[in-house]
């Protein structure tokens, strides 16, 4: 017996007929039939976890853990409702029904990470739908004969036997051709390939994007930074020489060098920036250097330290440090020093000069801050302090003075006119470019006899032999 509903169908358009059937496969009443069947509901979240890549991996934990947790405010009935909810909707987005050209027929295709369950569900698709007609079809009889007719028995008759194969097994093709108006002209087999590209080829596309995007990202990156992080930034933007740059401070680097023993990336730097500072102290005949940073935020007190131990024990020089930087001192805390006694004591006329020094060793000495309740600016403008630097040029071959940063500071302004040059350290990539050099303008012109910069912190994306060669 054929139903009504479906002559008046076949009086349609091939095309719209397979159409028309096709959404009748998605529609609720074969779908739910379909997640009761196989317990689609029942399957854990994480159960595609052992057919995915390792990312992918991640991201199921987390949509599990994400559902797991949007359950746990539910009732047990209400748990189970939207588990049918979320079981429906997905093999919904993974059924795909296709019209054949030219003919009634159309394909049911199904997507699951397992192709065993992929073939299963389509089979179950495929005899869901087909008691959906027959459903159709003694709704129909009844409406014209009555619930007792013949035709309706042998209707249900029919939907029992289909009901017993919605395991989804292979069957007799005739078996499973169906009493139905609709047919199954051929059963879903387990597929031998996957769909989609293969992982060789989606990894290379992987490899030439990644690459692709890392450098399309450089350009983005090196056009909105705004920081100074080159030679280059500093000669252009700051209009001063570049004497060298110090490399970022790996974890097991100790603060200080010890340069007596083999040298890491960090102190093989210190050596190539002492040995070039002191060549250009040499050339330009100074003795006296004060060394600063550009804003409070950079740390040219360990810049000092190590630039003073390698010209004392690796060039056999006379240095002497001396800690200006009485707003915030810490050459003593590098060395392990007290702060007293110390500048302040020598400024004050309350010690001489060998009462504050402290030898560190035979090349080597540290006059250390001390303590004052004056006004740092007003000890740096006394008399004492030139006294004080035109006594140490005649014991010692380099001076270097620690002073604060010169944003905004009047002490550092008061010494660049007392040393025989200034030295700036500017570290990578941490102030933006205008900062620093308002900074710089701020000054005056007491710059004037800036001999160079020292960039610090500095990072090597490529290796760091490359930018020596270049």
């Amino acid at each position: 017996v054929t139903s009504p509903y479906y002559k008046d169908l076949m009086g349609s358009r091939d095309i719209e007929v397979a159409l028309t059937q096709g959404e009748i496969v998605k529609s609720n009443p074969v779908i739910m039939r379909v997640v009761e069947a196989l317990e689609l509901d029942k399957v854990p979240f994480e159960y595609e976890k052992k057919f995915a890549s390792p990312i992918k991996k991640h991201l199921i934990n987390y949509q599990a853990r994400k559902m797991e947790f949007k359950l746990l405010g539910l009732s047990p009935q209400a748990q189970e409702q939207l588990k049918g909810v979320l079981a429906r909707k997905n093999l919904k987005d993974n059924i795909e029904v296709e019209p054949i050209r030219d003919t009634n027929l159309f394909l049911i295709k199904v997507k699951d990470s397992s192709p065993e369950r992929a073939a299963r569900i389509a089979n179950v698709v495929s005899r869901a739908y087909i008691i959906f007609d027959l459903e159709q079809q003694i709704a129909e009889v009844k409406m014209k004969y009555g619930e007792k007719h013949l035709v309706v028995r042998q209707l249900n008759d029919a939907i029992s036997n289909v009901m017993i194969t919605l395991d989804g097994r292979t069957l007799d093709a005739v078996e499973a051709m169906g009493p139905a108006s609709v047919k199954i002209i051929e059963q879903a087999i387990v597929p031998i390939e996957s769909i989609g590209s293969s992982k060789m080829l989606v990894m290379i596309m992987a490899g030439f994007m990644s690459i692709f995007l890392g450098v399309m990202l450089a350009f983005v990156f090196e056009y909105t930074d705004q920081t100074l992080k080159s030679p280059q930034d500093i000669q252009r933007i700051l209009g001063f020489p570049f004497i060298g740059s110090i490399a970022r401070k790996r974890l097991f680097n100790k603060t200080l060098i010890e340069f007596d023993k083999r040298l890491s990336d960090y102190g093989r730097s210190y050596q190539m920036v002492s040995e070039q500072l002191y060549m250009l102290i040499k050339d330009k005949g100074l003795k006296s250097l004060l060394v600063a940073s550009t804003l409070k935020e950079e740390n040219n007190s360990i810049v000092i330290a190590n630039l003073g131990i390698y010209i004392a024990k690796m060039l056999k020089r006379k240095v002497l440090i001396i800690d200006a930087n009485l707003r915030s001192p810490s050459i003593n805390r590098l060395f392990n020093l007290d702060t007293e006694p110390g500048l302040t004591g020598f400024l004050e006329g309350k010690m001489s000069l060998s009462e504050i020094t402290n030898n560190i060793d035979e090349n080597l000495s540290v006059i250390t801050s001390g303590k004052t309740a004056l006004n740092s600016v007003i000890l740096m403008e006394s008399p004492s302090m030139k006294e004080l630097l035109e006594k140490v040029r005649k014991q010692h071959d380099i001076i270097l003075v620690d002073a604060p940063h010169i944003k905004g500071q009047q002490d550092t302004a008061i010494l660049s006119a007392l040393v025989d040059g200034i030295v700036l350290v500017v570290d990578e990539g941490k102030v933006r470019h205008q900062v620093v050099k308002n900074a710089v303008m701020n000054m005056n012109g007491k710059l004037e006899n800036t001999i160079g910069v020292i960039l610090n912190e500095r990072t090597f994306p490529i290796p760091k032999f490359v930018y020596d060669n270049v």
